[in-house]
Parts: structure tokens; C-alpha cells; sequence
């Protein structure tokens, strides 16, 4: 299964390349041309630029598809790619209804609205104007290439997101992809390490559903249900034990993954994900090592570990389900990618639902039986002790 989902990751990452729109056939306001573009293949984004080798400065006009009341941005980076250290050109809803452009460097991941401000670039800028027309933010800035270098890294963005009047965050999922390195003088484009790494958030976010989110649940159907038939025993205790030791193996494999994305992502943290995350790890690793002093059934501090041991377990279960959902809030995967797992949690929870009718009366049929045995039992034994002694 994993290496289906990693080939269709690539498929749609090809995908958007080859259904960008393509750049050439758009023009612009005051009959501006451009003598190169580029389809940016994330967020419809495209730019247009001319290179003026005599002086090493460009003109250029980034295009994004935005509400009026949203932003966009496009950025240099001379010393690294992504946000830290973005030189960024943002253009956002005015005051006065017409469109503001900022230039404002960034120097952590974690932006309050009172850090975006209109100061100066690591690098001259000339001129810098802002529209929206029909959909579309275009910022045009005529600017000098940092260290007369004609490949740089660049990064653009468009959101909604705005607090007191200016842009604050935007959504995880192609947003955080939106970054290459551009060759100016070639018009070549290349990655920026993105798509690597969305493969292994992806590869995170699989093992985790299949591990925590799936095998788990089924694990738990096997313990409370199939062990209620007395022709799968002790089969169920072996199947129970696979899942289980499979879904925690195939867990702590993605949450190592993750601790490796999160050491990699400097400045970003997702508090509650992580939270939940550790939590899962020091109960399922409680749980597994439970196993080990498991009291036999005549004990009688069975009853105590068999609390600890359901408790703890539906625990995991919430936790795992919950946390597979933030997840997909912070990955923002193609919608289907979380109404599959909606439609697989559902069908487990559907057949638990079916096999807790089936199973009640069946056990409540034992119960009775027992107590009846356990009734004539008893008064048998008493008349045959009086009939023995009588015989005596």
C-alpha cells in the first residue's frame, strides 16, 4: 500500500506541472511585456520577468489567483530557500480600497501581524506597485540580483488569511511546496527540496493511519468480539497480538519519521500533534510491555490488569483517531485522502456496532447457563453429602 500512495504523491506532483496554466498568452496593465515566464506549479501562480544583464536587475510581474480580501507574495532568499530569509514582496487589500505592496524580510517561520512591515530589502529595490483584475493579485517590482547572481531561490504564496489588515499565515499542503530555484538568464526552474520532503510527511501520515489508526481499532474488534466464540479460541488472542504488535511497530516507525521532520523544520511546531503524539508512544510502549506481567486468568489481580489493560487501550484508540486528523489539518492532503479514512473508521466502528448486538445475547446466554450450573451445583452437592451420609 505504501508504495501506491508514494507513486500517486508523484503522479499528482507531475500532475501539476503539466496542467499548470501556461504563462505565455497573459498580459498585463499599461502594456507591460515580458520577454520569459514561468507556470509556477503550485497555488495557478505564474511569473513574468526581464533580465537586464548590462546592470543585473530584473523586472518582474508575479500573477496568483486571490480573493480581494486575501494576499499574496512573492519572495527572493539569497541565503537559503523557504521562508527564513525570504525577501518577499507582499501585496494585500488597502485601507482605502486599492492594493498595498510591502517589502518585508522574514527571519523565523513564526510571523505576528505586527512583524509585517514595509521596510528595505537585503538587495535594492527600484520600483514596486501592486493591482488586482479579475481575480488575480500582480505585484510588478523592478529589483537588483543579490550578488549579481542570476540563480536564485525564490518563493511565492497567496491566503485569506489576514489579521489587523495584513497577511498572517497561510494553509500548510502546496503552500509550503511553493518554493524553486530559478535561473533568470535560462529560465530554468528546478526544486527547492520540496517535493522530497512531501513525500516523507506522506510516508509519515500513511504509517501513522495504517499503524495507530487502523490495525489498532481492528486489533481491539478481535479482543472484545471474536474471543466471545468459543471455536476461535485461542485464536483470537494470537490474532489480537498481531495487530496490535504490528499497528505499534508500524506506529513508532512514522512517529520516528515525524521526529525526524520536526528536528528538520526549524521555528515550525504543531503543539497539539506532537503532544498527542508523545502520549501515544509512552502508552502504546506501556501496553506492549504489559504483555510481560500479564497475571494468569486465576489470579486475583486479573480483574485489576484487565482495566488497565481496556482502559489504557481505547485510550490509544481516541488518541491515535484524534491525532490522524490533526494531521490531516497540517498536511491538507487531496480531500478524498481524508473521507477514505472517514469511510474506514466508520466501517469499523459499523461492524463493532454489529458484532456488540450479535455478541450481548450470546454472552448473556453463558452467564445465565453458569449461574444455573453453578445454582444445581451447589444443591447437588448437598444431597448427595446428605445421601452419603445417610448410606454411612
Amino acid at each position: 500500500m505504501k508504495p501506491a500512495i508514494i507513486s500517486l504523491c508523484l503522479f499528482l506532483s507531475l500532475l501539476h506541472y503539466s496542467t499548470a496554466q501556461s504563462c505565455v498568452s497573459e498580459t498585463f496593465s499599461s502594456n507591460r511585456l515580458y520577454s520569459s515566464c514561468n507556470s509556477l506549479p503550485y497555488l495557478g501562480a505564474s511569473l513574468h520577468w526581464n533580465y537586464h544583464s548590462s546592470n543585473g536587475t530584473v523586472d518582474v510581474a508575479y500573477r496568483a489567483p486571490e480573493s480581494s480580501s486575501g494576499w499574496v507574495a512573492w519572495a527572493v532568499n539569497p541565503t537559503g530557500s523557504g521562508m527564513i530569509g525570504a525577501n518577499a514582496f507582499l501585496a494585500f487589500p488597502g485601507s482605502n480600497g486599492a492594493v498595498t505592496v510591502y517589502t518585508t524580510k522574514f527571519s523565523s517561520y513564526t510571523v505576528e501581524a505586527s512583524d509585517v512591515k514595509d521596510e528595505n530589502l537585503s538587495f535594492p529595490v527600484y520600483s514596486k506597485q501592486a493591482e488586482y483584475a479579475n481575480g488575480y493579485y500582480t505585484i510588478f517590482a523592478t529589483l537588483e540580483l543579490p550578488n549579481n547572481s542570476t540563480k536564485l531561490n525564490t518563493a511565492w504564496q497567496a491566503s485569506t488569511q489576514l489579521q489587523n489588515g495584513v497577511p498572517n499565515g497561510h494553509p500548510a499542503g502546496d503552500n509550503l511546496l511553493s518554493k524553486n530555484n530559478l535561473d533568470f538568464l535560462s529560465g530554468e526552474s528546478g526544486s527547492a527540496g520540496g517535493n522530497s520532503r512531501l513525500r516523507r510527511k506522506n510516508i509519515h501520515g500513511v504509517l501513522n493511519a495504517i499503524g495507530w489508526g487502523i490495525l489498532m481499532p481492528i486489533g481491539a474488534i478481535m479482543a472484545r468480539y471474536v474471543k466471545v466464540f468459543q471455536a476461535a479460541d485461542p485464536a483470537w488472542f494470537y490474532l489480537h497480538v498481531a495487530c496490535q504488535c504490528s499497528a505499534y511497530i508500524i506506529g513508532i516507525s512514522g512517529w520516528g519519521l515525524g521526529l525526524k521532520l520536526g528536528s528538520e523544520s526549524v521555528g515550525i511546531t504543531y503543539h497539539k500533534h506532537r503532544d498527542i503524539a508523545i502520549a501515544l508512544f509512552c502508552l502504546a510502549t506501556v501496553q506492549v510491555f504489559a504483555l510481560l506481567l500479564r497475571p494468569n486468568k486465576e489470579h486475583k489481580y486479573r480483574i485489576y490488569w484487565n482495566v488497565y489493560h481496556h482502559s489504557v487501550g481505547y485510550c490509544i484508540i481516541i488518541l491515535s483517531i484524534v491525532n490522524i486528523f490533526e494531521g490531516f489539518d497540517i498536511l491538507d492532503p487531496a480531500k478524498k485522502w481524508k473521507h477514505a479514512y472517514i469511510g474506514v473508521i466508520a466501517t469499523l466502528g459499523g461492524v463493532a456496532l454489529v458484532l456488540e448486538a450479535v455478541t450481548w445475547p450470546i454472552v448473556l446466554r453463558r452467564w445465565s447457563r453458569s449461574s444455573e450450573k453453578s445454582h444445581h451445583g451447589v444443591n447437588g452437592a448437598s444431597g448427595s453429602g446428605v445421601r452419603q451420609h445417610q448410606v454411612v
